[in-house]
């Protein structure tokens, strides 16, 4: 990590907002000053400084393996849920096809645990006997499509997507999949704690299976086939940044042109057994790795086939099983994994179930509690701020050259917006749901929704469909429709509040906004053009000019370290941190337009310009287990959040102007300026 020294003008600053915090007695929502370290040097540590108190006194609850702004918010809206779900379940006689109805019989059936635990791991028998029937490759093949019917998947990930050079259009996608663990890496790599984590593996898989009936050498044999099988797979699999790169995983074939990579697979048969009729042109993400599963479907012996479906099967099912089975899955998915201590309470996991499942049924119930009209009205005000606020600076930039200025204008006019929730809900009216049993729900859900999914195949793109439930705590950018997503769940304290003052819901909500953006002109959304489809809009000058500054972004996040010796990895989290850097780049300019006429009165001591950067260090206030972070630089795209913090705003001379930084860690000399 890099060492930070102190300003010694800094420390006049810290004093004077400390004295002048506790001499005025204006105050507002939306920051709490009790929150801050103010023995932390905001030049030094800004996420120190922001939130430190709040770090110290905020210990991350055992059921979690992290806990910040993010978990807070979607616990108040988990609570709404959970009050939605127990009227819903306590609800007389409603109407068979109604969503009420639904929710209710699904949640109910999820809380039988009596019924839950006496059936044991009989839910499985069904699965297990189809698999251990299988006398062939035909068979295997048969069984690989049965369980991607079902949702359990298997191998590789099939399912319905945008063409991405014809975005008008959805089309049948492949990609690569079939690993139990987080990543390819987990396989591969060298690392003493990977290794330890392969070890535990084993022995979790083989626990598996003795729930499901193995004795112990069958099952011991048979996790050790599931880890060679899985080890394979893994070989053949792009990397995390690979799989970033939309031009590389674009691989459009005919059936004739699939059917020459994967010889030994009879695709007409998988289709069909999908219930897919003319599955047309298909896009093979990773053809590498499906020349691998070709391979394996002739040398890998039956018997290990056979163990790895069981081993879908069981995994694929073990969190709505009888608690052996739940135990068994939280300790290495949850204690190993992530570092959380204790299992999440039934209700909780049964409501994350549902939204899941039936996202838009409980979605739209939600919304009708949570989510007046008032707050879509401002969120798209501010949408359109923020929007106005990106033109300004693609005015601005001058590395850019006109061509290239003029098509990102057309890609920036042609934004779709999606707040809260839904113009047109799904309909659930043919998914049958009911209290016999919550296993049969899951398993019937899962298998209407991957029907739903590959039934777009071959039609047109549906603009109105969403790809988040209404209580998500999150937001989007599609490159593909060229829109960005902020549902209502995310639309709350401390990310966005209608009582707070402009500085805090710019630097909150605003910046998010000003992210998502920002997505559409990062190293993967400026690929795509303003109609959505994988095409280059640049000249040659001016994309070596972005691709030096993207470079600088990767080159200072390499720099970081987020735990132990395990750095960030600057590639893979580039998307992500030039989202940040941008959308607090137009944010704070949204916020001055904003300004423009008013008074710039100090609340609790700080500045507008102050408060909008204190609002975006809180809403990435987390504490999280070593083992968490070190699964999240491994496998996620978004950067630890001190540094989405820290990093970003050390570019910034309206930071630095702000806090009267003339040194420190947060004072870079090679300022990375992008949007």
């Amino acid at each position: 990590m890099t060492r930070w020294h102190v300003s010694s003008r800094f420390m006049l600053v810290s004093v004077l907002i400390f004295s002048i915090a506790n001499s005025q007695n204006k105050k507002t929502r939306g920051l709490d000053p009790a929150n801050m370290d103010l023995s932390a040097k905001p030049c030094e540590d800004f996420f120190q400084y922001a939130n430190g108190t709040w770090l110290k006194n905020n210990p991350i609850p055992p059921a979690f393996s992290s806990w910040g702004s993010f978990t807070e918010l979607s616990e108040q809206n988990n609570e709404v849920l959970h009050r939605i779900l127990e009227e819903a379940a306590g609800a007389k006689n409603p109407q068979k096809v109604t969503n009420l109805q639904k929710i209710g019989d699904f949640y109910a059936a999820g809380m039988d645990s009596a019924s839950i635990e006496s059936l044991g791991a009989k839910p499985l028998a069904m699965y297990l006997q189809r698999i251990e029937a299988i006398k062939d490759v035909a068979g295997v093949q048969s069984e690989l499509a049965y369980l991607h019917r079902s949702g359990l998947g298997g191998v590789f990930g099939f399912f319905a997507s945008q063409d991405a050079k014809n975005s008008v259009m959805m089309i049948g996608s492949f990609t690569q999949g079939g690993l139990g663990m987080p990543d390819r890496d987990y396989y591969l790599s060298d690392d003493e704690k990977l290794k330890k984590n392969r070890a535990d593996y084993v022995g979790h898989v083989a626990a598996m299976f003795q729930l499901a009936g193995d004795d112990q050498a069958t099952a011991a044999a048979r996790a050790n086939a599931v880890l060679a099988f899985e080890t394979r797979l893994a070989k053949a699999s792009f990397t995390r940044v690979e799989r970033r790169d939309p031009d590389k995983n674009y691989n459009k074939m005919s059936q004739g042109q699939l059917a020459e990579l994967v010889p030994n697979l009879s695709w007409d048969r998988f289709f069909t057994d999908l219930g897919i009729s003319n599955p047309g042109d298909v896009n093979v993400g990773q053809p590498p790795f499906f020349k691998e599963v070709n391979t394996m479907v002739k040398d890998v012996p039956l018997s290990d086939w056979k163990s790895y479906l069981r081993w879908r099967v069981i995994s694929g099912s073990a969190n709505i099983m009888s608690s052996p089975f739940v135990a068994e899955n939280f300790r290495f998915n949850g204690i190993i994994l992530t570092g959380a201590k204790e299992l999440q309470p039934r209700w909780k996991r049964i409501n994350s179930m549902i939204n899941g499942s039936l996202g838009e049924a409980i979605g739209q119930l939600y919304v009708e509690r949570a989510f007046p009209p008032a707050a879509k009205a401002r969120a798209k005000d501010m949408v359109n701020n923020l929007i106005a606020a990106m033109k300004e600076h693609l005015d601005s930039r001058d590395w850019m050259d006109a061509e290239t200025k003029a098509a990102a204008h057309k890609k920036l006019s042609t934004f779709g917006v999606k707040i809260g929730y839904p113009d047109k809900w799904r309909d659930y009216s043919s998914l049958d749901i009911n209290r016999d049993s919550f296993f049969e729900n899951v398993r019937q859900a899962a298998a209407f929704n991957f029907r739903y999914n590959v039934s777009r195949i071959g039609k047109p793109v549906d603009r109105l469909e969403w790809g988040f439930t209404t209580p998500t705590v999150n937001a989007s950018y599609s490159p593909t429709r060229n829109e960005i997503t902020f549902p209502a769940g995310i639309l709350q304290p401390p990310f966005f509040d209608p009582e707070a003052d402009d500085a805090v819901n710019y630097g909150g909500m605003g910046a998010v906004i000003g992210h998502e953006i920002s997505h559409g002109f990062d190293d993967q959304g400026s690929k795509f053009d303003a109609d959505g489809n994988l095409k280059n809009w640049w000249s040659e000058g001016t994309k070596k000019k972005f691709e030096e500054r993207t470079g600088l972004m990767a080159k200072q996040f390499d720099g970081y370290v987020a735990i132990d010796s395990l750095h960030v990895n600057g590639k893979l989290t580039l998307g992500e941190n030039i989202g940040d850097l941008g959308g607090l780049s137009i944010a704070y300019t949204a916020l001055q337009n904003s300004l423009k006429g008013k008074a710039r009165t100090k609340i609790d001591g700080f500045t507008p310009e102050q408060r909008f950067l204190l609002a975006w260090a809180q809403i990435w206030r987390r504490n999280s287990t070593p083992e968490a972070l070190r699964l999240q630089v491994r496998t996620d795209p978004h950067s630890p959040a001190r540094f989405r913090t820290n990093g970003p705003l050390s570019n910034m001379k309206e930071f630095q102007d702000a806090f009267g930084c003339d040194g420190g860690a947060m004072l870079r000399q090679d300022r990375v300026v992008i949007w």
